[in-house]
């Protein structure tokens, strides 16, 4: 048996185990299997890696795409500039890192926005998965502006935000990488003001399930162009399992 999986604190919401047990149907692969590991806690990696011995390779998601990189043999320099690792692939009893978001985030966006504009930035959230976008972002020359709930030297907080409307004017595209709105929890949407969105206005949200996020409703509400993470998802996925085989 050769096995995969997906390592994260809260998985009932993953694509992941469907996506690739229909690849590895689709491909004949009988012997090839895929499933979720719920972590409560990073540290439990090291016993999962004992304990399943045909494990060859590893998604990972909130919250641990940061807190795994001391856990790993060696990282990949792309993963390595991202500063966060959402594929791991198992290799002679080695891990090593990989970032698949920031090829799926960049050829997504990439996709979708209109060469005809020019774009900045906000960046709702300052966790592993705003990393790649971030990187994305700079490989585009589109200049971004974290946004969290404190104000800090790399980061806005919400509240100046809300308080100064000279950021949503002067930022045209808006991209949630939080997990605010995600299954189950489809009410929570980030706390910015959509009051003073417009058509000239891009939102993408990572999450996928739901298809349409609350965030994403209350933007199409004011006319914004809106996409959410599905195409990423495809993207980053059919990178893992390209990252997996080589």
């Amino acid at each position: 048996m050769v096995e995969f999986g997906l390592i994260g604190k809260k998985l009932s919401h993953s694509f992941s185990k469907d996506y690739f047990s229909k690849k590895f149907m689709k491909l004949g692969l009988s012997n090839y299997t895929y499933e979720l590991f719920p972590l409560a806690d990073i540290s439990q990696l090291t016993n999962l890696i004992k304990d399943h011995s045909e494990l060859k390779g590893l998604n990972v998601t909130i919250p641990y795409k940061q807190e795994i990189l001391p856990y790993l043999n060696s990282v990949d320099p792309t993963a390595e500039a991202v500063g966060a690792v959402n594929v791991v692939k198992i290799e002679r009893g080695e891990l090593i890192g990989y970032n698949s978001d920031f090829l799926g985030f960049k050829q997504s966006l990439e996709q979708w926005l209109p060469g005809k504009h020019k774009f900045k930035a906000l960046i709702l959230g300052t966790g592993g998965a705003s990393k790649a976008v971030a990187a994305a972002l700079q490989s585009m020359d589109i200049p971004f502006q974290y946004v969290s709930r404190t104000n800090s030297a790399t980061a806005i907080s919400y509240n100046t935000l809300k308080l100064n409307s000279d950021y949503i004017k002067g930022f045209n595209l808006i991209i949630n990488t939080t997990p605010l709105g995600m299954s189950p929890n489809t009410e929570e949407y980030p706390d910015i003001p959509y009051s003073e969105l417009t058509a000239n206005h891009f939102l993408y949200d990572l999450i996928y399930n739901p298809e349409e996020t609350q965030f994403l409703l209350h933007g199409k509400t004011m006319g914004c162009n809106t996409k959410n993470g599905l195409e990423m998802l495809h993207i980053q996925a059919e990178k893992s399992w390209e990252i997996w085989n080589s």
